[in-house]
């Protein structure tokens, strides 16, 4: 991955690439099998940048990491460009191989599907999913791509189904904490970190309601630890109090994710449009 730059101010090397956000590690793999260069000619970071240079970076080249399995698998691709990739994640699949679930991640499959189309690049996940959550995920094509989105705002937004008729809208503000008889379930609990979940009900029928919920801050299992606090439970999901005899994962999806390009500046709104969501409400 190369970039150019044409340079306005006089200044050394390394303040300008720590001024453009190349973090510390990005600059060491570039010394190591990257390289920077000065109208045409290889240099380093201690190089004094002068006005009318142009600059190019090439980033370091990434190895993934042996414990991942590439699998050629169709992808639902909602966005790619050179930087990321958009896809939309199935319930019952990991983002990354865990402990339990060791291939067929996410990640895995993106990388068998740019092994195919461009060899040597490696996946890093930007945002993640519960396993038994659907929709959308992002995810970077270098770490440095990765290192400039987790400085962004990332706004999400969620479509649930849960049990009973919510309130029209609300804010959930209540602490999440990890649950002390647990290393995977979390708790509301007032010494833990703020949390805080927008949510608004759109259809209600039979019981059961369809929200759209907007995450204010970005907690683990946030929004079905918040709506089984306040006593609606998602359905299907039998770690926070919604297990259903029908759905044995939880009934909850990104939709929705909007940010400012990192590298092109621009606004990226990207949609979800599989109705799983809908149609489940309409079969339940």
């Amino acid at each position: 991955m190369k970039f150019t730059f044409n340079i306005t101010a006089s200044e050394m090397l390394r303040s300008f690439l720590q001024r453009h956000h190349f973090s510390k590690r990005t600059i060491s793999a570039i010394k190591h099998n990257g390289a920077l260069v000065v109208n045409g000619q290889t240099v380093t970071v201690r190089k004094q940048l002068a006005i009318g240079d142009i600059l190019e970076v090439y980033l370091g080249k990434e190895i993934p990491s042996t414990n991942l399995k590439p699998y050629q698998q169709p992808l639902n691709i909602l966005f790619e460009d050179d930087y990321l990739i958009v896809v939309s994640k199935p319930p019952y699949q990991n983002c990354a191989p865990s402990r339990d679930h060791l291939h067929y991640s996410i990640v895995e499959q993106v990388l068998g599907y740019l092994n195919e189309k461009q060899p040597g690049i490696n996946p890093h996940i930007v945002t993640r999913l519960d396993r038994n959550t659907s929709g959308i995920v992002i995810l970077a094509k270098h770490g440095f791509i990765h290192h400039l989105m987790s400085n962004l705002n990332i706004d999400k937004k969620y479509l649930c189904i849960c049990y009973g008729k919510t309130e029209k809208e609300g804010v959930i503000d209540a602490p999440i904490a990890r649950h002390p008889e647990s290393i995977i379930q979390r708790r509301v609990d007032a010494a833990g970190k703020t949390a805080q979940t927008r949510f608004k009900r759109v259809e209600y029928k039979e019981g059961f309601s369809m929200c759209e919920v907007t995450l204010l801050t970005g907690r683990t299992h946030q929004i079905r630890v918040h709506f089984q606090h306040i006593g609606h439970s998602i359905v299907g999901d039998a770690l926070y109090g919604g297990k259903h005899e029908s759905y044995h994962h939880q009934l909850l999806r990104c939709t929705q994710v909007a940010f400012i390009h990192p590298i092109k500046n621009q606004n990226i709104v990207i949609n979800d449009k599989y109705d799983a969501i809908e149609t489940l409400f309409n079969m339940i």
